[in-house]
């Protein structure tokens, strides 16, 4: 940084003219980010800027005269002003879009890819808007796990990916997929209001509520007759989906100040559970119906307070049920669980100016959540490793919670800087938890002839009290300084600081940098680079862990060797405590990168960057029965103890190209390679038998971690991501998505309990874990689309009707998973799994 400092520095005496700033709204008054806006002179464009999230703009060096200023955005009709520009700044423009009336289509504006000097406009970032998400071939409309393709596992977080809705974190849209504007991932990585770097959070921007009449409905429909056979199928099984969504917005009475927009969507979903495995009897392969009921509903008003104050209030309400739930694969019928989950939630913002250059936004959440899963077989649930799993699921249990979230961020534009600092308190819950699993117990075998002669390696049974309730608070705070050094280097510079209880580690202050600099005159290529720490969350599971598991609230027995059927059990409990030196883990992210401009609307990216995961949560035995002879426990008065310690680390190294915009004449969209290698030491398995990483998992030897450390669990070689629309033609619209990775690792395990810690996850002296390689995954999806006007005279001016055939895994290609390492099984180095042949989707949408 100091060398593009001397190197910027050189030619600072060349610099004139003033600086420029201004705000993008649209007519309700809210702010409209990612607003093109240009200075012309003598019908040419002189200056151009982007407006931030906060609708904000800035150009410097702007020569005395007089310009039109223009602001434009897709689906808003441009707005234009007249500014005189002198010796000084003028006042801030205050630019207003209104809503065009005409239908969207999928089109890149030929200056609409194009390198920057914002730190915040880096084009490694991934964007869906609103045009896309219609053209692309997206399964269910499901655009977070389109968008998660895209993801960074290593910068995910404990409690899994980071969803920032409207600038609040959330665990759902909290709108139907319809009401969707953007999506975002990776948008200004290093940034220091988010407590996540970028590869591992997913933005989502929903439609403002407009003062004109608009609408979407949508209807998707599939049924296992268009589908190809799962191969583990015998036949192929009855099954059908079938979604109804849309979103409707306008005026709320005579005037133009408020206005609404409602967004339903209900997921009627008739699917079938592929049961593989092997039972005492030989091969079982056989079909179960598991259906899915999904509704959300969600309305919101917004109401404009003055000429630039603006306030809105959404409600939203969801229900989802499954039924036969986890069953398939090994899992037999009698394991099914039947699950539900509701939950009510209520959003306010307010959002406008302080004064010309000062701009504040308040966001508020109020939730509850009301979540119960029972077995359907009460029966003692029998696993029999990587052969069958059957009796009962032994998973009877109900999560409430009643929690609320806030935000309050004040952003400050000047002509060099825009400083942003805010409070983030992403929870303060009341979290309850009622535990009636294992009451019957689970009891594991290491092989069929193991069960068939009675002869379970362990048991894990509970008994006593299985409520817990309890407060969790997250918080954190954060402030930013974007410097525009020069025209050509921008630099920017932030602190964050995060919290959370039970965890008390209090000194968690997060350092960020980033910039960006564009050497010569033309401004073609620009270099990037930044740095920064990021705090991780437990999240509320492990401290539900430490609550009931405390030795006297819910006894937890893990019995080596018992006899079958057991007695009632009694004796020394398992605990979970927290090691003494625990503290918060963080991730370490920097890298480097460059920028250049191929053409009008192409770009091509190439970036370096390096995540290092430092104090990283495991879990470990630490009551284990001791080497050489793993006879007795250390304390005979407890069983297993369970300590959550932060003693785990990551490596990971990408290197990523991505080409985007206008590369053909007939492709329009992004394509992405990255070249990688991510090693960690927090794989293992749960006291459950099933295989994790994280803060739940322990390592195969407790006194012994050293074969710990090897290819992360996500680890993937090479992976490639194209998504983008082609153009046949005027008849029609196509749209495509292409995914090709390399395949991942997994565990070879012996099948058998020789350390006496009630795991079975022991390995082979002197292999490591994830020394297996599964293969290669290929995906080719197609989107083809025909829109029909009902006004054929005003064509795209009417309401329109958009036809669509989507298939998913085009090429039927067999992407086999759950590769088994266990040695004593019978599929031992072979897939007991697949994921979805290639399935149809026909949709109708009706647009006015």
């Amino acid at each position: 940084m100091l060398v593009l400092l001397c190197v910027a520095g050189t030619g600072a005496g060349q610099t004139a003219g003033v600086t420029v700033t201004g705000v993008v709204l649209d007519s309700s008054n809210a702010t409209v980010p990612e607003a093109r806006v240009t200075l012309q002179r003598n019908g040419a464009v002189q200056y151009s800027a982007t407006s931030d999230v906060t609708g904000a703009f800035r150009v410097d060096s702007v020569a005395p005269g007089v310009y039109i200023a223009e602001a434009e955005h897709d689906g808003f009709k441009p707005t234009i002003a007249r500014l005189r520009v002198g010796s000084r700044s003028p006042a801030p423009l205050v630019l207003v879009l209104v809503l065009a009336d005409v239908k969207q289509e999928l089109s890149v504006r030929g200056d609409a890819t194009q390198v920057s000097t914002s730190t915040s406009e880096n084009l490694d970032s991934v964007a869906l808007d609103r045009q896309m998400l219609d053209n692309l071939p997206v399964f269910d409309q499901d655009y977070i796990g389109t968008m998660s393709r895209f993801l960074d596992a290593g910068s995910v977080a404990t409690s899994g990916v980071t969803l920032i809705v409207d600038g609040l974190e959330g665990t759902r849209a909290s709108v139907s997929a319809s009401a969707i504007q953007e999506v975002r991932l990776n948008q200004d990585p290093y940034s220091a209001e988010y407590p996540r770097p970028g590869r591992g959070r997913i933005e989502i921007i929903t439609k403002p509520a407009s003062a004109q009449f608009h609408g979407t409905f949508n209807f998707l429909f599939r049924d296992s007759f268009l589908n190809a056979r799962d191969p583990f199928a015998l036949t192929r099984p009855a099954e059908q989906r079938r979604i109804f969504e849309g979103n409707v917005t306008g005026p709320l009475g005579s005037g133009k100040k408020t206005s609404f927009l409602i967004s339903v969507n209900r997921e009627e979903e008739d699917q079938q559970a592929v049961i593989f495995a092997l039972g005492p009897s030989g091969n079982i392969q056989e079909t179960l119906p598991a259906p899915q009921r999904n509704t959300e509903i969600s309305g919101s008003v917004t109401r404009q307070i003055g000429q630039n104050q603006l306030i809105s209030i959404r409600g939203l309400y969801t229900r989802q049920t499954i039924d036969n739930q986890g069953v398939g694969g090994f899992n037999l019928p009698e394991v099914a669980t039947n699950f539900e989950d509701r939950e009510d939630i209520i959003y306010f913002n307010h959002r406008g100016p302080i004064s010309g250059k000062l701009f504040n936004q308040f966001r508020f959440l109020v939730a509850r959540q009301h979540t119960p899963t029972n077995s359907v077989n009460p029966g003692p649930k029998i696993v029999v490793l990587d052969a069958f799993t059957g009796g009962g699921a032994q998973a009877n249990r109900l999560q409430t919670e009643n929690h609320i979230a806030f935000n309050e961020i004040v952003s400050w534009t000047g002509s060099k800087h825009v400083i942003r600092m805010g409070i983030n308190v992403p929870d303060i819950s009341r979290r309850g938890l009622d535990d009636n699993t294992n009451t019957a117990g689970t009891y594991s075998f290491s092989t069929i002839q193991d069960y068939q002669q009675d002869r379970p390696f362990s048991l894990l049974r509970q008994s006593g009290n299985g409520h817990v309730v309890f407060m969790e608070k997250v918080l954190g705070g954060f402030v930013q300084d974007e410097f525009r050094f020069r025209p050509n280097l921008s630099i920017t510079t932030g602190l964050r600081y995060d919290w959370q209880n039970y965890f008390h580690d209090n000194n968690n202050f997060a350092p960020r940098v980033s910039f960006a600099y564009a050497p010569g005159k033309g401004r073609r290529v620009v270099i990037r680079g930044g740095a920064g720490i990021f705090y991780d969350r437990s999240g509320p599971q492990p401290i539900f862990d430490l609550i009931r598991y405390d030795g006297e609230r819910l006894l937890r027995y893990l019995i080596s060797e018992p006899p079958y059927p057991a007695p009632a059990v009694s004796g020394p409990t398992s605990v979970v405590r927290l090691d003494p030196s625990v503290r918060l883990p963080y991730v370490l992210q920097y890298g480097a990168g460059l920028e250049r401009q191929l053409g009008k609307s192409t770009t091509l990216s190439v970036n370096y960057f390096a995540t290092r995961g430092v104090d990283l949560f495991r879990s470990r035995d630490v009551n284990a029965p001791a080497p050489p002879l793993y006879a007795t426990r250390p304390d005979p008065n407890l069983n297993v103890w369970r300590q959550i310690e932060s003693s785990g680390s990551l490596q990971r190294h990408s290197l990523e190209i991505a080409l985007r915009g206008n590369v053909t004449r007939y492709f329009t969209g992004m394509m992405q390679y990255t070249l990688s290698r991510a090693y960690n030491d927090v794989g293992g398995t749960t006291t459950g038998g099933s295989r994790t990483s994280g803060i739940n998992s322990f390592p195969a030897n407790n006194y012994d971690l050293s074969g710990e450390w090897s290819r992360a669990d996500y680890d993937q070689r090479n992976r490639f991501n194209l998504l983008g629309s082609l153009n046949p033609g005027k008849y029609f619209k196509l749209g495509l998505g292409l995914a090709f990775y390399s395949g991942m690792p997994y565990t070879m395990t012996t099948g058998r309990d020789v350390n006496n810690d009630g795991l079975a996850n022991d390995r082979p002296a002197g292999v490591a874990r994830n020394s297996l390689q599964g293969p290669g995954y290929a995906d080719v999806d197609l989107r083809l689309s025909r829109d029909f006007f009902l006004q054929p005279a005003r064509k795209d001016k009417g309401p329109t009707v958009t036809l669509g055939l989507d298939s998913f895994n085009l090429l039927n290609h067999v992407n086999y998973v759950s590769y088994v390492g266990t040695l004593t099984s019978p599929f031992f180095g072979k897939a007991v799994a697949a994921l979805p042949t290639r399935r149809l989707q026909v949709s109708v949408r009706f647009t006015f």
